[in-house]
C-alpha cells in the first residue's frame, strides 16, 4: 500500500509539499507527470496532470524522487512541490486518492515507517515531533540536539554495556561445569554498579528537559484586585482573563502559553488571596495556593498602596520569587520592603514591565542548571529509567553465586526497560501513543 499526505501547511502559500511513499510511488509519479525517466535525488521540473482527462493541475512544479532505502522512510519516496493554492492542493490530493493502492497517510505514519525500517529510533522520532512543534528558541535548540543523536547514543551505549554483562552471567549458567574466572564476575558487578550510578545521575536532572519541552510553570499570585489578570493579558498581548473593578472576579486558574524572550512559559492567573467569604472563593484560594507550590517561579502581586499584607501571601515570598508592587501610577513611592526581588510597576501604564520580563528570564535561566549532558524530555523515558534502576538494584542485592538465574533475569528486565526508550525491543504497544500526536504528512 502506498501512502500520501500534504506535508506543508494549508494554502494559500508560495509552495506546498505533498509526500508519497510506497512500492508504486515511481509509477504514480510517472502517471501524474508523464515523465518516463524520472531522475532520482535531482530536481525534476515538470507539470502535474490529472491522468483521467489529461488536464493540467499545475503547469510549473518540481518533483523530487528518492528511491528506497535511501529516503526518509526507507521506502520509495517522492515530494511534489506545487503552487500552494487550496485549489491546486485539493486537486492533487484528489488525484492521488483515485490511484490504485494509494491512501491518505495517518498522523505520523511516514515517521512510523521510518522507525520500522530502522531509519530512526524512538527518541529521534519523538524529537522530530518536538522540533516541528517547537515554539521557542530553547525548545528548538533542545530538539535539534536530540535529533542529532546524542541521547540515542548515550542510551544505546548503556544498553550495550548491560548486554555485555548479561552475556557473561548467561555464560556462567550455560557452562556451569567450566570455571569462569572470578575476575570477570567481579568486573561484571563493577560494570553494573557503574551503570546504576550513571542512570541515577541522569534522573537527578531537576526535570530540565521536560520543563523546556512542556514550558516552565509561572504563577501570578497575590492580593485581590491587585492587577493579576491585567498582567496576564498584558504579557499575553490579548484578552485572556476577564478584568473587572469588582473584587474576586477570578475564581479559577486561567493558564496561557507564552514565549518570554525565548523561554517557554505556562503563565497562570490565580484567585486573589484573602479571607474567603464563601465556599467557592475558599476553594479558589486553595487552588491558587496549590498552583504557587507547583510553580517553577512565583510572581507575587501586591497593591503598592497596601498597608497590611495577608500572612498567606507573606509566606509565598522568598528569594526565588518576584514581588510586583503594582499601581505605581497611583502611588509612586515604594513603601513596602521584602526579602525578594521587588519591582515597582504599573500594569495600566506598562511601566517597568520590560524589567519584569528580564527578571523572569533571569530566574528561569537558573532552573536550566543540570549536571547531565543527556536530558530526559518525556515522562515515558523517566519511568523506564526508574524501572531499569529497580531491576539493577535487585541484581546488585543478590548473591550471584547462589541466585545466578534470578540475577540474570534482573539484568534481562533492566536491558528491556532501557531498550524500550530507543525502541530496541518489541514496542508495538507504545508506537501508537508516540506517533498519534504527529501531524499528517510526517
Amino acid at each position: 500500500m502506498n501512502i500520501y499526505a500534504l506535508s506543508s501547511g494549508r494554502g494559500p502559500s508560495g509552495i506546498a509539499i505533498v509526500r508519497i511513499s510506497g512500492k508504486e510511488t515511481l509509477k504514480i509519479c510517472q502517471k501524474l507527470t508523464k515523465i518516463k525517466n524520472i531522475k532520482s535525488n535531482e530536481v525534476n521540473f515538470c507539470k502535474f496532470y490529472n491522468p483521467k482527462n489529461n488536464d493540467v493541475i499545475d503547469p510549473e512544479s518540481i518533483l523530487l524522487w528518492f528511491p528506497g532505502p535511501n529516503s526518509y522512510t526507507g521506502d520509495d519516496l517522492a515530494e511534489l512541490q506545487i503552487h500552494g493554492s487550496n485549489a491546486i492542493i485539493s486537486s492533487i490530493l484528489k488525484v492521488l486518492s483515485e490511484q490504485e493502492n494509494c491512501r491518505l497517510a495517518e498522523p505520523g505514519e511516514f515517521s512510523k515507517i521510518a522507525f520500522q525500517n530502522d531509519k530512526i529510533d524512538l527518541i529521534k522520532a519523538e524529537s522530530i515531533r518536538d522540533l516541528i512543534h517547537s515554539e521557542t528558541e530553547l525548545q528548538r535548540e533542545q530538539a535539534v540536539k536530540i535529533v542529532q543523536g546524542n541521547a540515542s547514543k548515550y542510551y544505546n551505549d548503556l544498553r550495550e554495556k548491560l548486554i555485555k554483562s548479561l552475556s557473561y552471567i548467561e555464560a556462567k549458567i550455560d557452562f556451569a561445569e567450566e570455571d569462569l574466572p572470578e575476575k570477570i564476575l567481579r568486573e561484571v558487578h563493577k560494570s553494573i554498579k557503574d551503570i546504576y550510578q550513571d542512570i541515577k545521575k541522569i534522573l537527578e536532572d531537576n526535570k530540565v528537559g521536560e520543563k523546556i519541552r512542556d514550558g516552565f510553570k509561572v504563577s501570578i499570585t497575590g492580593e485581590v484586585n491587585a492587577g493579576k489578570s491585567s498582567l496576564l493579558n498584558l504579557l499575553s498581548k490579548r484578552e485572556v482573563a476577564i478584568v473587572s473593578e469588582e473584587e474576586g472576579t477570578t475564581r479559577d486558574v486561567i493558564e496561557t502559553f507564552l514565549n518570554i524572550d525565548g523561554y517557554p512559559v505556562i503563565l497562570a492567573d490565580t484567585a486573589g488571596i484573602r479571607e474567603a467569604k464563601n465556599d467557592v472563593e475558599k476553594k479558589g484560594i486553595s487552588v491558587a495556593l496549590g498552583k504557587s507550590k507547583e510553580a517553577d517561579l512565583n510572581i507575587i502581586m501586591i497593591d503598592n498602596s497596601s498597608q497590611i499584607i495577608n500572612n498567606k501571601i507573606k509566606n509565598l515570598i522568598n528569594k526565588d520569587s518576584i514581588v510586583l508592587l503594582n499601581k505605581s501610577d497611583i502611588k509612586e513611592n515604594q513603601s513596602l520592603k521584602f526579602d525578594a526581588d521587588t519591582i515597582l510597576v504599573s500594569v495600566k501604564n506598562n511601566k517597568n514591565i520590560n524589567i519584569l520580563i528580564k527578571k523572569i528570564k533571569e530566574k528561569l535561566s537558573k532552573k536550566l542548571i543540570s549536571k547531565n549532558n543527556t536530558l530526559i524530555t518525556r515522562e515515558r523515558h523517566r519511568v523506564k529509567l526508574k524501572d531499569c534502576l529497580k531491576e539493577i538494584d535487585k541484581f546488585l542485592k543478590k548473591d550471584q553465586s547462589k541466585d545466578i538465574e534470578l540475577a540474570a533475569e534482573d539484568l534481562r528486565m533492566a536491558t528491556r526497560h532501557l531498550g524500550s526508550i530507543v525502541g530496541k525491543v518489541d514496542v508495538e504497544e507504545i508506537l501508537g501513543s508516540i506517533f498519534k500526536d504527529f501531524c499528517i504528512g510526517k
